[in-house]
């Protein structure tokens, strides 16, 4: 993957630029994320990057984003459940701490993370494991892309 597009993300997914989109959503991009250590890591990104904040959107749009936002983590939750019997729950959180665009992770979670992790908050985990190219997003990663995108298919159908 070129790194071109990460410096837009959003502009990229509109471009068609961005490789991690899985899917068009009501208020944003359904993403998957850049690491893979929690397989299924996925991320909600607005589809206007001058959003900042939840609190900038109106109310009616700011519903619809949290809809969005939960069919995404019950589409990680039902795909992580069937491939992995030791995966746990979904963790799901709004922080705008690096990028300035309002944004959602879906982190799952899995009772083979390491014991002093797994109920603490992914951000622990050490520097190194964000950078490994072992856990980057590749074509290993294909048919879970597949799956995750047909499962929030499902969810998003009236």
């Amino acid at each position: 993957m070129s790194a071109d597009w990460r410096a837009d993300r959003i502009g990229a997914a509109f471009r068609g630029e961005n490789p991690t989109v899985l899917t068009r959503m009501t208020t944003g991009f359904a993403v998957i994320g850049d690491v893979q250590f929690l397989p299924g890591y996925c991320v909600l990104l607005i589809d206007d990057p001058a959003v900042t904040r939840l609190s900038d959107l109106q109310v009616r749009r700011r519903m619809a984003y949290l809809t969005d936002m939960e069919r995404l983590a019950e589409a990680v939750e039902r795909v992580c459940g069937r491939r992995d019997p030791r995966f746990l729950r979904v963790n799901v959180e709004i922080l705008g701490n690096t990028d300035p665009f309002l944004h959602a992770h879906i982190w799952p979670r899995y009772a083979w993370e390491p014991e002093e992790i797994v109920k603490k908050p992914v951000w622990l985990y050490p520097p190194g494991r964000w950078r490994d190219p072992a856990y980057a997003l590749g074509p290993e990663h294909d048919d879970l892309r597949t799956e995750l995108t047909t499962e929030l298919k499902k969810l998003m159908a009236p």
